[in-house]
């Protein structure tokens, strides 16, 4: 809106109120133009005047009309800001991701696992390398895992190389030292198959696993045999509570057999049993009751 100076009190300007038909001379122009910009600088205040009064009274008592506005404005930030993504403030990080499972806590656990699964015999070797971490006779193996088991071959191929290298396997006393290899010729290949994968590859050297569905080393064959079942889910000489010594047992026994070591059974009840003994069927041979043992060499 434009400004504009009031005459002063008592001054009207000439020709004020009348009508004219022709030219009256920039004085009458002027005097004019004030009074009709006069006349719509009072009509915006009375416009505004009754906006003003029509928000005071929408407030209610004892509201005003910024109170009312800033209301409406809470109500509709409200109202949009009900997701639970909510945008952080700059710096402020998000929940911390739970850690991932180690391998000792993996190695503990039980896999669901159906006992009367036959795959489809195909294998895939696992990748990578892992270098004998000893000085004896280097012993070069290779990992397969038939496919569509549904298990994380690359726990069980860890859990191949961390157990035959340890100080209480068939490494002790720096005896051997194993490595394991994707491809090329290694001396036997520690296989994880299906129960009926692993049936069919130990009747190739005349043994049964159908009975106890348990594993082999298929000795005419390149393939230590270890029952998908089995490592899955355990056998009750161990029990749930000892996952972990129970896989350990089974690659150090059927390792075993591919060394050349046959069955040993326990001679004395409350000792612990040989890692040769055939464990997964029983540990009570004989009346003589021996505890669990996955080592060869327990003492270290």
């Amino acid at each position: 809106m434009e400004a504009f100076d009031p005459p002063p009190p008592g001054e009207r300007a000439q020709g004020a109120g009348a009508e004219s038909c022709g030219d009256d001379g920039p004085s009458a122009r002027h005097a004019r133009g004030r009074t009709v910009t006069g006349v719509a600088a009072a009509a915006v205040t009375t416009v505004l005047a009754v906006v003003v009064a029509g928000q005071v009274a929408d407030t209610g008592p004892g509201g005003t009309a910024t109170e009312a506005a800033e209301g409406a404005e809470r109500i509709t930030e409200d109202d949009t800001s009900r997701s639970d993504q909510r945008a952080r403030p700059p710096g402020q990080a998000g929940p911390a991701a739970p850690a991932a499972p180690t391998y000792a806590q993996l190695m503990a656990r039980q896999f669901p696992f159906d006992p009367g699964l036959k795959g489809p015999g195909k294998f895939e070797a696992v990748p990578g390398l892992d270098r004998a971490p000893g000085k004896g006779r280097k012993v070069r193996y290779r990992v397969d895992v038939e496919q569509g088991l549904g298990l994380d071959g690359a726990l069980f191929a860890d859990a191949v190389q961390q157990t035959l290298n340890d100080e209480r396997s068939w490494a002790h006393g720096g005896a051997m030292s194993f490595e394991r290899i994707p491809s090329g010729e290694p001396e036997f290949v520690i296989t994880l198959a299906s129960p009926g994968t692993t049936a069919v590859w130990c009747a190739k050297s005349g043994l049964d696993t159908t009975v106890d569905n348990v594993s082999c080393d298929s000795a005419s064959t390149e393939r230590v045999m270890i029952n998908a079942y089995r490592w899955a889910r355990g056998a009750e000489t161990y029990g749930a509570e000892a996952m972990l010594s129970y896989r350990q047992m089974l690659i150090n026994h059927e390792v075993g057999h591919r060394l050349g070591h046959g069955h040993v059974n326990c001679r004395t009840s409350g000792a612990l049993a040989p890692v040769m003994q055939q464990q997964t069927k029983s540990l009570d041979i004989d009346g003589i009751t021996c505890r669990p043992n996955p080592w060869a060499h327990p003492g270290g």
